[in-house]
Order: structure tokens, then C-alpha cells, then sequence
């Protein structure tokens, strides 16, 4: 009897020995956010509706002032259009516009919330497996020539574009990734 304890004891603390040495910091979401990287290169292999709704989602689901959620969001699939849009337009990706409520309520920061909700979906896509990149440079022509082609929403302002898309297998990841700060030189502790 005192040695089939013993010998349970023993198991349960070699049980519990390996379970604390294989716990680690990481988890799903914080590798996805580790490994991700600014998608340059996709193939034309079609964005199918199930991940991009499910994208979507996680775009809905951000953070904002006042829980106000002053987003909306354009999905473009049209190929031409999307061309307009960004160099280098991939067939079978899909662009999705974030727009803003456009207001002047103190306390309100929807660039800031809609940013947030870009995160999200950067993060969604690479958590599936697609590439997502992240364009602000054509928002002032979406702005003042294509809200109407676009359907973007009265009293709406677009605040940033996303592209995404499959990832072109053929491009090395580590090297087109563009280096990180080492967190030395731009965190202070007190």
C-alpha cells in the first residue's frame, strides 16, 4: 500500500513538473501577432466569403470610445476598382475600406477606433492563414473622388484601407519582413 502511494506520489509530481516547464508566455494570438508581417506579395488565389466574414467580425468586435463602434466597413471585390485603389493589385484579393462617423464630439477619437478595428482584422487574417497589408496613403482620393463609388456612408470619412489576400509561398517571410526596434531603445521603466 505504501509504495503504491509512494509510486502515485511520484507520478503526480513528475505530472506536475512537466506541466509547469512546458507553460510558456505564449499563446495563439500572441504568436499570430509575433509572426505577422506586412504582406507585399499574394497570389490569386480567391478570398473566399467565410474568411472574410469571419474578418469582419473580429473588425467589429474592437475597442472604441464611449463603445460608440463609429465604424463602417466596404468590402471591394471588383477587380478594377480594387486596382484603383492600390499598386499592385493581386486578382482574388479583396480590399476592405474602414470608414469613420465624422463628427467633432470632444472625447471622441475615430481615427484611433478605426485603427483598432484595422488591427483586429490584420490580426484575424494572418490568424487564417491570409496576408493583410495596411494602406493609408490613397484615403484622400477615396475621400474627395470615390465615397460615392464605393457606397461609403453619408457623414462617413475613409481612415484606412487593407488588403487582403494569400500569401505568395515563393516570398521568404523573415527577409521581406521589415525589422523590429529593440524594445531597449523605445521602453522606460520607472
Amino acid at each position: 500500500m505504501k509504495t503504491r502511494s509512494f509510486l502515485s506520489l511520484v507520478v503526480l509530481l513528475l505530472v506536475c513538473t512537466f506541466s509547469l516547464k512546458s507553460q510558456t508566455y505564449g499563446n495563439a494570438t500572441t504568436n499570430v501577432i509575433l509572426s505577422g508581417y506586412t504582406t507585399r506579395s499574394f497570389t490569386a488565389t480567391t478570398v473566399d466569403d467565410a474568411a472574410i466574414n469571419l474578418i469582419l467580425q473580429c473588425g467589429n468586435k474592437a475597442p472604441s470610445a464611449r463603445n460608440s463602434q463609429p465604424w463602417r466597413f466596404t468590402v471591394v471585390r471588383d477587380q478594377e476598382i480594387i486596382g484603383k485603389l492600390v499598386r499592385n493589385a493581386t486578382t482574388g484579393n479583396v480590399v476592405i475600406i474602414v470608414s469613420g462617423l465624422e463628427t467633432n464630439q470632444p472625447g471622441m477619437s475615430i481615427d484611433f477606433d478605426c485603427a483598432l478595428a484595422t488591427e483586429n482584422m490584420v490580426i484575424a487574417a494572418i490568424s487564417l492563414g491570409l496576408g493583410a497589408h495596411i494602406y493609408t496613403g490613397p484615403i484622400q482620393n477615396i475621400n474627395t473622388t470615390m465615397k460615392q463609388t464605393l457606397g461609403i456612408p453619408n457623414g462617413y470619412r475613409a481612415v484606412s484601407l487593407l488588403q487582403i489576400g494569400h500569401i505568395d509561398q515563393n516570398v521568404d517571410a523573415v527577409s521581406s519582413a521589415s525589422p523590429r526596434n529593440d524594445l531597449k531603445g523605445i521602453v522606460n521603466y520607472k
